[in-house]
């Protein structure tokens, strides 16, 4: 007959063999449900190259994980092709759209376009994000130096669906008071029109819509300056003055671009917006909300390790425009996320009694 060992030691070493048994248990009934819970997301952004696919990898870094989201981010052609994709393309949750392409839809809606009205009245803003700079680029001994300049030059607006080349057409059409003309107008990608602006020339402008450091741009090397140049916008000037009811002037810092500008600049810029789809499926829904409320919980996180964009972006929900709604389960996350973040309060308040 075997006697039980209860020395200290063997009952100390049995406990751990049981606590370690029993996690591993726990483990194994806990973490597949979490995995199985875990949804499989799309978000669209633009280029590879530019910063709202930066701002997707962000969000996906940082912010899906916690709402138990797999979230891949899909480079795009840009902010109207993104409204299309988001609308009827499987698994695409989330997009980032430029406020004035997400208007134009919205206005052709209002006016009764079917196919516009069919693509944006379900579309729901989750959070408006920061201004996108407009960077206008010609050779370095371009004559032009300003926006208001390039009436009669040849300009490249980025790939059709691009919001790049709705704001280089909107913009000449309000400062022109005129359509672009077709002989004018190219919609190569931002690198095969820069190749073709320093080569054959048969570029005069490339326009880049990226919130500043564009990485287009900021990796480019000091002999850049040899070559282009960037182009200011004057908010005084006649011409400028119709684009400001839509576009709004921004400055270009010379520490966004230290290989090519010397000092900052005035240039344009329009708004960007967070986006999604009015969702009514219900594990939808909880998923959407769970990432509202992790945007809240890793804002923080967003604004130190991500881009520097982060750090223009305020989680308020601003009154929108006519035709333009918040997601519902987002938007309550994120406002009940800014009443914890005002009764927030310092250890020594807490200390003192101070806090609610």
């Amino acid at each position: 007959m075997h006697t039980l060992d209860l020395t200290p030691g063997r009952i100390g070493a049995f406990a751990r063999c049981l606590l370690a048994s029993g996690m591993a248990l726990l483990a194994a009934l806990i973490m597949p449900e979490r995995a199985m819970a875990a949804a499989e997301y799309k978000i669209v952004t633009a280029s590879d190259k530019g910063t709202y696919y930066a701002i997707g990898k962000d969000l996906a870094k940082f912010v899906a994980p916690d709402a138990d989201v797999q979230l891949e981010v899909m480079a795009t052609s840009g902010s109207a092709a993104n409204v299309k994709l988001l609308r009827y393309e499987p698994g695409v949750k989330l997009a980032v759209v430029q406020a004035d392409v997400f208007q134009a839809f919205v206005d052709r809606a209002g006016s009764g376009n079917n196919e516009a009205a069919a693509m944006v009245r379900p579309l729901r803003v989750i959070l408006p994000l920061y201004n996108t700079e407009i960077h206008y680029i010609v050779r370095a001994d371009s004559p032009l130096n300003y926006i208001h300049d390039i009436k009669d030059a040849k300009i490249n607006g980025g790939l059709v669906g691009s919001g790049a080349a709705l704001i280089t057409h909107t913009l000449y059409r309000m400062m022109f008071s005129g359509p672009m003309p077709e002989a004018q107008a190219s919609f190569m990608s931002n690198e095969e029109a820069l190749v073709k602006l320093i080569s054959d020339k048969s570029v005069d402008v490339v326009v880049v819509a990226a919130g500043q450091p564009a990485p287009l741009i900021a990796n480019m090397r000091p002999e850049a300056q040899k070559f282009i140049k960037l182009l200011k916008f004057d908010p005084d000037h006649p011409a400028s003055k119709t684009a400001l009811g839509t576009y709004t002037p921004a400055k270009m810092l010379a520490a966004s671009y230290p290989n090519l500008l010397s000092e900052d600049f005035t240039t344009i810029s329009v708004g960007a917006f967070l986006v999604t789809y009015d969702y009514n499926l219900k594990d939808t829904i909880s998923h959407m909300a769970r990432f509202g409320r992790s945007l809240c919980q890793n804002f923080s996180r967003l604004q130190a390790d991500g881009h520097p964009k982060w750090r223009e972006v305020s989680l308020k929900l601003p009154e929108l425009g006519n035709g333009w709604t918040y997601f519902g389960p987002t938007a309550r996350e994120l406002r009940a996320c800014n009443v914890v973040m005002k009764k927030r309060c310092s250890a020594e308040e807490r200390i003192l009694g101070l806090c609610n």
